[in-house]
């Protein structure tokens, strides 16, 4: 039996970053020789363990062969006589296929290590094919990667782009999408994730009516240099889908989206022009409109929605008064709710003076400018 360090843990270590996670493939074992050793089972598609003391992940080394279409259609083969170049094989990049010995030797049959020192991206073999899931990761190193020079081979896309017509996204799971999508939302240069999917026509599919060219593409680039959270990168990625509630709904529902992505995103499209527009209101308007974004219950909420509509502002170089809007938010929650209840008021006349004091606040601000 024998261990090796591989994958993202080695590329990492080549480049001179931090190694995060460690991921190990176990050469010439069993199933029963990892159980008699401690280690604890947890893979269900194929045998994945959990080291006893340290609990990072061991796989037995594995051949797939494509059985169905998407990403569930393999079997696997993880008998003691699958080498560890096997198990390279069927990896999706070079710069990820590459494996280190417990002496510190570097094991790389595919020329990751060239391909790295190159910034390209490419695929090991024909069988990342069989993968569609492989699409959404290419994006995703892309999106990672792009800042330092890296590009996509043109083989690479030219084998993206027949698997899409051949339908290939098509079989791909929700989840799956969505997990690729956040993680990619929160790389540095996340715009590039969507390149690659216009590269190899997989973008119209999968993203139906989002344009490169788009303010929803300037959008993101302006929310990158603002937040590193994806869910406000999200938001003003699609702030300017038509009929927000109905498409934006859609989309998230077909992806799985949480719930509270969906949410902030669509208070964004809905809402960002009276956000942009805020001190033209007047002191009505501004109250409806934090009422809508529900800033009394919501406030980390109503943070993210003005970071989203900055970025929209930023990507239209228009001006945003994004302080001036807090401010008159917090004017507006700025009502002694218990003081109002200690004179006896309660239910519908609670909630009047409640208002009434809230449009007093926000009044008395509008008249200071």
């Amino acid at each position: 039996m024998k261990i090796y360090l591989v994958g993202g843990a080695v590329r990492d270590k080549l480049l001179g970053w931090a190694v995060k996670e460690r991921d190990w493939v176990v050469v010439g074992a069993t199933v029963n020789d990892m159980l008699d050793l401690g280690y604890r089972q947890v893979g269900k598609e194929f045998p994945v363990f959990l080291h006893p003391k340290t609990n990072e992940e061991y796989a037995l080394a594995r051949m797939e062969r494509k059985t169905g279409p998407g990403y569930k259609g393999f079997a696997f083969d993880t008998s003691p006589n699958v080498s560890l170049e096997d198990d390279l094989s069927r990896r999706d990049l070079t710069i990820n296929a590459m494996a280190e010995s417990a002496e510190g030797m570097l094991i790389d049959p595919f020329h990751g290590k060239a391909d790295l020192e190159a910034k390209i991206l490419r695929h090991v073999s024909p069988a990342f094919a069989e993968d569609p899931v492989r699409i959404l990761r290419i994006g995703r190193f892309y999106a990672r990667f792009a800042h330092l020079g890296f590009h996509i081979a043109p083989e690479t896309v030219t084998l993206m782009r027949d698997m899409v017509h051949a339908g290939e996204v098509n079989a791909l799971v929700a989840e799956r999408v969505w997990k690729e999508l956040e993680r990619a939302l929160g790389e540095k240069n996340p715009e590039k994730f969507f390149e690659a999917l216009q590269l190899c026509d997989a973008l119209a599919i999968l993203f139906p009516g989002l344009d490169m060219q788009g303010s929803g593409i300037k959008a993101l680039l302006a929310a990158t240099t603002l937040s590193d959270q994806p869910i406000i990168r999200f938001a003003a990625l699609l702030h300017d889908m038509p009929d927000p509630k109905k498409n934006l709904s859609e989309l998230c529902k077909r992806y799985r989206a949480p719930t509270f992505y969906r949410e902030l995103a669509t208070l964004v499209a809905v809402h960002h022009e009276e956000a942009l527009d805020c001190r033209r209101l007047n002191a009505e308007a501004l109250l409806k409109l934090f009422g809508a974004l529900d800033i009394y219950r919501r406030e980390a909420r109503f943070h993210d929605f003005l970071t989203a509509c900055e970025a929209i502002a930023k990507a239209r170089h228009v001006t945003f008064d994004k302080e001036w809007l807090h401010q008159a938010a917090h004017a507006a929650r700025s009502v002694d709710v218990q003081a109002l209840i200690a004179k006896g008021l309660e239910g519908q006349l609670l909630a009047d003076e409640i208002q009434k004091s809230r449009l007093n606040n926000v009044k008395l601000l509008l008249s200071q400018d």
